[in-house]
């Protein structure tokens, strides 16, 4: 009887720290979603052995490179230019609030000093810890570090494999163990929240390898990943650590804020988006600045200054944070077609950046002629296109004032029937990227 006892409190106690079923954030984590909710604009990173091809971060996958072949990137990956403050003052001085580093993509290999795997960066001639050095830089600067982690792996032998999409031409034979390759994953993500100080976020990605693909009517995973373990081990170790999966599927119990990739939230232009938005929680889109994620040396297909800015006006627009990505070179190097962009969007975000962060989502969806942000009783009209010089919306609220946001020239305006406003854009300097006029209103 005392043993049955006995195992039913140890069975207790790990359902306590484990179980995500019914999951209720932490304090701490209700606070963090605030913090993340009101930030709009965050950095990532993808980069690691990947980055040597310079072909993307699934060239392994894509060119079926095997295993014992695909290793040898480990003695040619030298990123001498590394400089972790160079990487996070380019987010900082961007505006950026945020950086999601990958710490360990689908080619399985870690960016940190990781002591369950021999396939990570410390075994290269660089030999440092890149997410010591960045997290360290991070927490320096006063900018916010979540970490990506892959869970599905092209190198391991122990991952399902055989059941998965992708990956499927890279050597391995056998079948996969799933318990061994689950023990793995938390024994690393321990690691990294334990060793590396405040993690504001993990980023996860992979879950789609073991479902139907994305648009099926039935995309339940061919395996129990056994998410409530994963979730639960985070939440006990780091309890305001925000959790996100970008499985292409609406949250599932035990997340923290929802993404969308290559999206704006309620959008499916990528086909990937059929998940439905929440409206209990913060949202995020992830957005590549050309078509690639990681280093490709031929992607020449650059998103504009203009074109990226009124990104993250949409963003938040719709509530949601955008997360811009960088692939920086193998060297290290973060090259001038990302950073010319990111400090233009630093450079306005210096004028409009109180139009953009802590507000929430307007009272009408981005339109083709930009955008509302609402901030208190203030809201920001995005003007992106206008046909002349009279701007007409329906505002829900009685006005009190109407002004040019840069420079607070106040505008002419007149309330027409069903709650209509005209506003006077007659001799005003337009802005080619985004005329933003403020809107004070009574209480709301």
């Amino acid at each position: 009887m005392k043993q049955s006892i006995s195992s039913l409190i140890i069975v207790l106690l790990w359902f306590s720290v484990f179980s995500q079923t019914n999951y209720s954030p932490s304090p701490e984590n209700l606070q963090a979603r605030k913090w993340f909710d009101s930030a709009r604009f965050g950095m990532f990173i993808h980069w690691g052995a990947f980055s040597v091809p310079g072909d993307g971060e699934w060239v392994m996958n894509n060119r079926n490179i095997h295993v014992d072949e695909y290793k040898r990137l480990l003695n040619i990956f030298d990123p001498f230019d590394f400089d972790a403050h160079k990487w996070v003052s380019t987010a900082k001085n961007a505006g950026m609030q945020y950086i999601t580093l990958i710490t360990r993509h689908h080619d399985g290999f870690s960016d940190w000093d990781t002591k369950q795997s021999d396939w990570k960066i410390t075994n290269t001639h660089w030999g440092k810890d890149a997410v010591k050095l960045i997290a360290d830089e991070c927490h320096k600067q006063g900018i916010k570090l979540f970490v990506y982690y892959s869970l599905l792996d092209w190198y391991r032998e122990d991952y399902p494999h055989e059941t998965g999409r992708t990956g499927q031409g890279t050597g391995r034979k056998g079948r996969g163990n799933y318990e061994s390759y689950l023990q793995f994953m938390k024994n690393q993500l321990t690691e990294l929240l334990t060793n590396y100080g405040e993690i504001s976020g993990v980023w996860f990605d992979g879950y789609w390898d073991q479902t139907a693909p994305e648009g099926s009517a039935d995309r339940t995973p061919r395996i129990n990943w056994k998410l409530d373990e994963i979730y639960g081990l985070i939440h006990k170790l780091q309890p305001q650590c925000l959790i996100g999966n970008n499985h292409h599927l609406s949250p599932l119990s035990g997340e923290d804020f929802q993404m969308f990739e290559q999206d704006l939230p309620g959008e499916n232009n990528s086909g990937l988006s059929f998940q439905e938005i929440s409206t209990k929680m913060p949202l995020e889109s992830c957005i590549t600045m050309n078509d690639s994620w990681g280093f490709n040396i031929t992607d020449r297909n650059y998103k504009s200054t203009k074109v990226l800015i009124r990104l993250l006006v949409k963003n938040a627009a719709l509530g949601a944070n955008l997360l811009l990505n960088i692939g920086p070179l193998p060297n290290g190097d973060i090259q001038p077609e990302f950073t010319e962009r990111l400090n233009a969007m630093g450079e306005w975000l210096k004028i409009y950046g109180s139009t953009i962060y802590g507000t929430h989502a307007g009272f009408v969806k981005p339109q083709d002629w930009g955008a509302v942000t609402e901030k208190g009783n203030k809201i920001f009209l995005h003007i992106f296109k206008t046909p002349g010089d009279r701007f007409f919306i329906k505002i829900p609220n009685k006005i009190k004032s109407v002004k040019l946001f840069a420079g607070n020239k106040e505008l002419k305006f007149k309330v027409l029937d069903d709650d209509y406003v005209m506003i006077d854009l007659n001799n005003i300097e337009k802005n080619d990227v985004d005329t933003v006029i403020e809107i004070e209103v009574a209480n709301k």
